[in-house]
């Protein structure tokens, strides 16, 4: 009887915003940054595999039944290619923890600048009051917001962690953090920056036994 062919494993957008809101380390990020580490969605053969079930459960991994790949465009057009699918106005924009503007879409050059500026002190300013918004408030989140008057989002400021690296995804309006683009631009970022791309090449049966 022939073997039925593998389906292939990729973060869903919530398993890519999970795996990069925080540099903490635990299963379950360690795993979707694997998969973030290859170039490729990796076959999964394991169907009785209970931890990769329940994360697609969850909605953090999806089963493709054929393999993506990682853009192969240079680096600044796939980052601008993603981006304004992750904004309603179409407006957003990468910075790094220096405060440095690495892509943006919808914004001005000066507006860019100034906001990727502004993303390097609310990063600052979020870990100094870390752990008081953590242990007495109950907030673990780490986005940042600037709402209207009726709670709508205006600007909202999203860290991504890759590594050692962070990054700060703003977006202008309602953000839509559930776009196939997060993923790609996740995943790319991490091919770029991660510390498992340049030395891990492995089948998903292999990472979960």
């Amino acid at each position: 009887m022939a073997a039925a062919d593998p389906l292939y494993l990729l973060p869903t957008p919530a398993g890519a915003w999970i795996a990069s809101a925080e540099a903490a380390a635990d299963r379950l990020r360690a795993f979707i940054r694997l998969l973030l580490a290859q170039p490729t969605s990796p076959p999964w053969r394991a169907p009785d595999d209970v931890f990769v079930r329940r994360l697609a459960q969850l909605g953090w991994v999806q089963f493709l039944a054929a393999p993506r790949h990682v853009s192969q465009a240079p680096f600044d057009d796939a980052l601008h290619g993603y981006l304004p699918a992750l904004s309603a106005q179409g407006s957003a924009l990468l910075a790094d923890a220096h405060g440095f503007h690495l892509a943006s879409s919808g914004f001005s050059d000066s507006a860019a600048e100034a906001l990727a500026a502004l993303s390097a002190d609310l990063a600052s300013l979020h870990e100094r009051h870390r752990r008081s918004l953590k242990h007495s408030l109950g907030l673990s989140g780490s986005a940042w917001a600037m709402p209207d008057a009726a709670g709508h989002s205006q600007l909202a400021f999203w860290p991504l962690h890759v590594g050692e690296h962070r990054f700060a995804l703003v977006t202008a309006g309602v953000p839509h953090l559930n776009q196939p683009e997060l993923v790609d631009l996740v995943w790319l970022l991490h091919q770029r920056y991660g510390p498992l791309a340049s030395r891990t090449q492995l089948s998903v049966s292999t990472t979960i036994s």
